[in-house]
């Protein structure tokens, strides 16, 4: 894999990825649509396929798929309803070779884990400049906390041995579209995902974190040459 892949490699990779997924889409499922940049691409394969007499219903993971999702009608579950999907498809901000992610980058991490969870099958659809040795900085860990009492949330976080930051977006803190703030964590390097997870989901106001571990069950990692399904590592160890 090219160390550091130009900016129309990269778009190339996210469209061929995102294509290939659909694959692995049948019809009369029910499908986890993610959010961000790779999945948009996924919506647009989908939707053509749609106009072509394919039948699935979605759950969007965030206010913009769903506005995306309804101007390309694809059709949609209630975001209330008890669904039980047949697969979930989403992209990363970071995969490494044990499938471990980081989400989060653009603040749809709760409700992203929420679909993984409900999904029989997690497909995880990314850019080779997505697949890490390790994960963390330069990809910050973003974490989701309620606004009340944040500050001292935050210090929580501190006093566990990491700084973070509040997200703000033109000067105010950022909202997800579940009211909540984001507090980002620069990391070096995570070596124990779960432990990290499971410290972080221990601190009261925490709703939660942008560590996926445990949930993946396949990566297809996208090229300008191609699509691979990787199901043992993202790279060599």
């Amino acid at each position: 894999m090219s160390s550091h892949p130009s900016g129309q490699a990269i778009e190339a990779g996210k469209r061929t990825a995102a294509e290939a997924a659909m694959n692995y889409v049948q019809d009369g499922q029910w499908i986890g649509l993610g959010t961000g940049s790779t999945v948009k691409y996924f919506l647009e394969a989908l939707a053509k396929r749609i106009q072509n007499g394919l039948h699935i219903q979605g759950i969007p993971t965030s206010d913009a798929t769903r506005r995306l999702a309804e101007k390309l009608r694809i059709p949609l579950l209630p975001d209330e309803g008890e669904w039980v999907l047949d697969v979930a498809i989403d992209g990363a901000d970071q995969v490494d070779p044990r499938f471990n992610l980081i989400k989060g980058g653009g603040g749809a991490l709760l409700r992203e884990k929420i679909v993984a969870k409900a999904a029989k099958q997690f497909i995880v659809i990314v850019d080779e400049a997505k697949c890490v040795p390790t994960l963390g900085m330069p990809m910050s860990l973003p974490v989701e906390v309620i606004p009340f009492g944040w500050p001292n949330t935050a210090r929580c976080i501190q006093r566990e041995g990491w700084s973070c930051s509040l997200r703000t977006r033109n000067g105010t803190a950022f909202n997800t579209d579940s009211g909540n703030y984001i507090l980002d964590i620069p990391i070096d390097g995570i070596h124990n995902p779960r432990e990290t997870g499971r410290v972080l989901s221990q601190i009261p106001g925490v709703v939660e974190h942008g560590l996926f571990t445990g949930l993946t069950s396949f990566v297809l990692v996208g090229s300008p040459n191609g699509t691979q399904m990787i199901q043992g590592a993202c790279q060599p160890e």
